[in-house]
């Protein structure tokens, strides 16, 4: 799978982190516990973008802030993973290390991440101001307090105009306030659509209505994940696609939305067609649901066959 010559994806992790993963049979509160086996892995949702668009042969840059030596091995994990990469360093603090503990319940402890400065800001706009037209800029999850919480708004008002695709995965008025914008695609669930206009959402009719309404607001596309119901887009023809999910045993939920969202992205560079780039997303956020970590290529085209 190529990308288009010269157009480049470019992602988007305010406060990368290592995730820590931690697998024992039994963790009990105020004793000492010794884990069974550990892994770690390199993350955050725009990372994770990133990875998985790796997979599918699509190259991206990886954008965002790092700091310390947890930064430096933040840096050297998405570098060594084949993904280029062009963080701001943080001149204070170390980037977060988060310890998810997997034994008879899962349990997280998520790091805050370090103090980002008004000049760090000014640094990554001045990278983001070297998109060109047709680059595509991917903003997902939601932001560290150590951000002004209009910094989505900031981003696409800065950038607006140039022919630059955005594309945004985030929730209630981080996602509102950028309609304006046009985004290329945005990617709520259908609680995250439930919640944006505070009603109860109960067939598909309702999540087509709605996803109609957040184009009407400015989005061209918008895709409404279901997890185990699948997917609805609603295209910018005003054309509706739906889609089931394969079969198979739901492990891990983690990186999924941002699988899927790779896969959309990785499917439309490809063939320009949305009933693939659906089909494609869906494979890709099955394969991670389905898998221990961030799906591989081949789970992925294994997925896509059957769909």
């Amino acid at each position: 799978m190529v990308k288009g010559v010269n157009k480049v994806i470019y992602t988007v992790t305010f406060n990368p982190a290592i995730d820590y993963v931690m697998s024992l049979k039994e963790m009990k509160a105020g004793f000492i516990n010794r884990s069974e086996k550990e892994k770690i892995y390199f993350g955050g949702k725009g990372i994770n973008v990133s990875i998985v668009l790796n997979e599918l042969g699509v190259k991206s840059k990886a954008l965002g802030f790092v700091a310390g030596f947890t930064g430096d091995a933040i840096e050297q994990g998405v570098r060594d993973m084949g993904i280029e990469s062009d963080f701001v360093r943080l001149e204070k603090g170390c980037s977060r290390i988060n310890v998810k503990i997997k034994a008879e319940t899962e349990t997280e402890l998520n790091g805050q991440g370090p103090q980002i400065s008004g000049i760090a800001i000014a640094m990554l706009f001045d990278k983001l101001d070297k998109l060109k037209d047709g680059d595509t800029l991917v903003l997902a999850g939601s932001i560290p307090n150590t951000l002004p919480d209009d910094i989505y708004q900031k981003i696409l008002e800065r950038l607006s105009g140039k022919g630059i695709r955005f594309v945004v995965d985030a929730t209630k008025d981080l996602l509102l306030n950028v309609l304006k914008y046009q985004p290329f695609l945005i990617k709520p669930n259908n609680f995250e659509l439930a919640e944006i206009f505070d009603v109860k959402i109960t067939s598909f009719d309702d999540i087509v209505k709605y996803a109609k309404l957040l184009q009407q607001q400015g989005a061209k596309n918008v895709l409404v994940s279901m997890a185990e119901d699948g997917a609805i887009l609603v295209d910018e023809q005003g054309d509706v696609h739906q889609i089931g999910v394969p079969e198979g045993e739901v492990r891990n939920s983690v990186g999924a939305g941002d699988s899927m969202l790779a896969g959309f992205l990785a499917g439309y560079n490809e063939k320009h067609d949305y009933s693939y780039a659906l089909r494609l997303g869906t494979a890709a956020g099955s394969a991670t649901a389905f898998s221990n970590e961030l799906a591989k290529k081949d789970e992925i085209l294994s997925l896509l066959n059957v769909l």
